[in-house]
């Protein structure tokens, strides 16, 4: 990682943990086009061990507003649904990964944008989980399923519960990824690099989180990932 590519980085994962620890969504959307255009070689090993710190202090920080029940259903079909995302790996080489990323980046902003207003029951529950292990393990990306489900729900919840689906389905991605040989240790230290990054995130989401506009910083995170996702499809 060159110091340009390192820069660019770290500003996105800055980023990324700030408004992800403000809203409850937006890391991945953020950081995987950024490192799609600049270090594709990354992907998704990065962004899945990057989020473990960053989701487990969200988790913790608003335990009491986590949704056990859903959280359950959707860790279930977050399993099922990581072979799936094992399998386009395998199948699908960089440059197509980059195309898998783009495309499902503004599908998924397009989604959580137009989505109506629902209470989620237990299928909807499960075909998230499902949904989210396939892309996750494949891009890295796995929020939009999770914030369309929880989207009508307070804030709160929305990021607790966010949180705990994804650090267990983080470490469920992680571990099926190293038993097939995915989680190369060269990986590990440009993303160790970015660590001072994210907590420089981390930080400034903990000092503002309850008082920004989430609203606001919604539209912000969709209309940045969709032009960043656009920017991946033509590079």
């Amino acid at each position: 990682m060159t110091g340009d590519v390192w820069l660019w980085s770290a500003l996105a994962v800055a980023a990324g943990a700030f408004v992800q620890g403000a809203t409850g969504m937006g890391f991945a959307l953020i950081v995987a086009p950024v490192l799609g255009l600049l270090a594709p070689a990354l992907l998704p090993v990065s962004l899945l061990v990057l989020m473990l710190p960053l989701n487990a202090l969200i988790a913790w920080r608003e335990r009491g507003s986590i949704d056990l029940l859903g959280t359950k259903w959707i860790t279930l079909g977050r399993v099922a649904g990581t072979f799936g995302g094992l399998w386009v790996l395998v199948v699908l080489p960089l440059n197509q990964l980059n195309l898998l990323i783009g495309v499902s980046t503004i599908a998924a902003v397009l989604a959580s944008w137009l989505a109506p207003a629902f209470s989620p029951n237990r299928r909807a529950y499960v075909s998230t989980g499902v949904i989210t292990g396939i892309t996750e393990t494949a891009t890295g990306i796995g929020g939009p399923p999770l914030a369309l489900v929880y989207q009508h729900m307070p804030v709160a919840t929305l990021r607790a519960s966010v949180a705990t689906c994804f650090l267990i389905g983080e470490l469920v991605s992680l571990l099926v990824l190293a038993l097939n040989g995915r989680l190369q240790p060269e990986l590990l230290q440009p993303v160790t690099s970015l660590l001072p990054a994210l907590a420089v995130g981390l930080v400034l989401s903990q000092l503002v989180h309850r008082r920004l506009d989430a609203r606001f910083l919604r539209r912000f995170v969709l209309l940045f990932a969709f032009v960043s996702g656009t920017l991946v499809l033509f590079q």
